[in-house]
């Protein structure tokens, strides 16, 4: 005889969730097809704050710590790897589905609205403690990166379980209906990031305002649309929480320019006297009043050290300018000190300098500092400055049309700059170079990085120029990420300059005897440096390409 079936006890209840079980239909405050659409338009909103917390991390990294290619890689992987776990993980908030959603987007506005500000802050103020700390940043960063990843990998389970609780249909389009909102929010998220909120917001305050947005979304979404499906004390919890994360945020807000200020101080030292993000970098100027030499940092790296930036433009342009020098070409410059030496010898009819960004040049001709530094270069007539990228620039221009080209760009090093050192660069370059015209390269430092020196030369040479490299030693002003972060690794910075001066026929590195009298540099120091450079040569090294860069 078949016994009947006791039936079974009740559950007990979750202190977080009200009366019903998880395949009870949501009591919602409007019909199941309204519902929908708000959860919808929940996760649109949620999607976009993610993305826009994954690109402001990428590009606070690839600031602070350069190298935007490895920043870029180590986010999105650690990010995505995250996501993973995450919604293993809130598979077990399948009964608290509406109480976990909004205390896992509380938890992601925080965590990824301050996440610039705390990586900015232990970039500033921990980079010359040394020792563990000198690492800090980039632990920072793959702590971020793994907790705004398994937040964000924990909403989509628990939106899948509250739209299936306000209206059964199959999982497949559950799944594309959620899924079709989350990449649209992606989109906007992606587009809104470099286009509206950087560049009127910045990176700090666009988070805190990501931030916030994520907040009100995720706590209207839970308060006013799943309210029943709380407890009392649940609601009163996620209200509490909300209001101390919209608290945090928007003191954060307020502050945000102080911290910004002070943080350049720890960086720069006291004597920051500009500090503007351009359409393209971040520009700061330091000291240059009060006896105090000039120094020009582009997002957060040394760009020119008034100590001893003659030696470095000196080397750079004098070589180059001996033979006939009319017309010159400089690609970069933007600071004026390359088009300062150019002037100085006679014979220069026109001078065109190519540079990306226009604020670069505005303040060479209107900051006192730089201005004098350059000896109001950008004022001669023949000086002409063109905005464009030097790349797609080359390609619409006249060919045989320079005597001189002078390339004054940011190192090889920097992912940005890559295709400015590329075979199809230098391609472009000798096609404007009139018979008997000179090339001359910024390439790094040869003694400490020898590979990319060489790896330069080899891509010049690749290009169809002969090639003759020398250095000159100087304050390396490179690719470090700050201004010489930590004792040991300024003991290490490179105290060198390498330059790489290339023509159709052999060209060889010398002063023009009727030229003018360099301060700093003289024949027998050029050809130190050139026998110096040789020595450190690295054969049978290929070539940078635009698909295949080495450096």
């Amino acid at each position: 005889m078949i016994e009947p079936h006791a039936p079974a006890p009740p559950r007990s209840q979750e202190p977080w969730s009200a009366p019903g079980g998880p395949d009870d239909p949501a009591r919602l405050p409007v019909r199941p097809g309204t519902g929908r659409f708000l959860v919808l338009a929940g996760v649109f909103v949620c999607a976009a704050c993610g993305l826009v917390y994954e690109l402001e991390l990428v590009a606070l990294a690839s600031y602070l710590m350069g190298d935007s290619v490895t920043q870029a890689s180590v986010v999105l992987s650690v990010m995505v790897f995250a996501m993973g776990i995450g919604s293993l993980a809130a598979k077990r908030l399948r009964r608290l589905a509406a109480a976990g959603f909004g205390a896992v987007e509380a938890a992601l506005a925080l965590v990824g609205g301050c996440s610039a500000m705390a990586l900015y802050a232990v970039f500033a103020w921990t980079g010359d403690w040394g020792g563990m700390w000198a690492n800090g940043p980039r632990c920072l960063l793959v702590a971020f990166s793994l907790a705004v990843g398994l937040l964000i990998g924990a909403e989509v389970p628990l939106l899948m379980e509250l739209i299936q609780r306000i209206r059964r249909q199959d999982a497949g389009g559950a799944v594309a209906d959620l899924s079709a909102a989350d990449y649209v929010g992606a989109l906007v998220g992606g587009l809104a990031f470099p286009f509206l909120l950087l560049p009127c917001l910045g990176q700090l305050t666009g988070a805190l305002l990501t931030g916030a947005v994520n907040t009100v979304v995720g706590g209207a979404l839970v308060l006013g649309l799943f309210r029943q499906d709380l407890t009392r004390r649940a609601r009163w919890l996620l209200l509490i929480g909300n209001a101390l994360v919209l608290a945090v945020l928007a003191s954060a807000t307020v502050l945000v320019d102080d911290f910004e200020r002070a943080a350049r101080q720890a960086m720069y030292g006291g004597d920051v006297r500009v500090a503007i993000q351009t359409g393209v970098k971040e520009v700061v100027l330091a000291g240059g009043t009060g006896g105090r030499p000039l120094d020009i940092y582009f997002d957060g790296r040394l760009r020119v050290s008034g100590r001893d930036e003659v030696r470095f433009h000196e080397a750079l342009v004098h070589p180059a300018m001996t033979g006939p020098h009319a017309r010159v070409l400089i690609l970069g410059g933007g600071d004026g000190l390359a088009v300062r030496e150019v002037l100085r010898h006679t014979g220069v009819d026109r001078v065109d300098v190519v540079e990306l960004d226009a604020e670069v040049v505005r303040l060479a001709r209107t900051d006192p500092a730089l201005s004098a530094l350059n000896e109001h270069a950008f004022g001669d007539p023949r000086v002409q400055v063109t905005t464009a990228d030097a790349f797609g620039w080359l390609r619409g221009a006249t060919p045989a049309a320079y005597d001189v080209v002078v390339s004054d760009l940011p190192d090889p090093g920097i992912t940005a700059s890559t295709k400015l050192y590329s075979q199809e660069f230098y391609g472009l370059v000798r096609r404007v170079l009139a018979p008997g015209g000179r090339l001359v390269v910024h390439a790094g430092p040869v003694a400490s990085d020898r590979r990319v020196f060489w790896t330069v030369e080899a891509t010049v040479r690749a290009a169809g120029l002969r090639t003759a490299p020398y250095g000159t030693g100087g304050r390396y002003a490179g690719p470090a990420a700050g201004p010489g972060r930590t004792p040991s690794e300024r003991a290490r910075a490179p105290h060198d300059w390498g330059f790489v001066l290339a023509g159709r026929t052999n060209p060889r590195p010398r002063l023009d005897p009727d030229g003018p009298r360099p301060s700093v540099l003289t024949q027998a120091s050029l050809a130190a440096g050139e026998r110096a450079a040789r020595r450190t040569r690295i054969a049978g090294l290929p070539a940078s390409t635009l698909v295949h860069p080495r450096y």
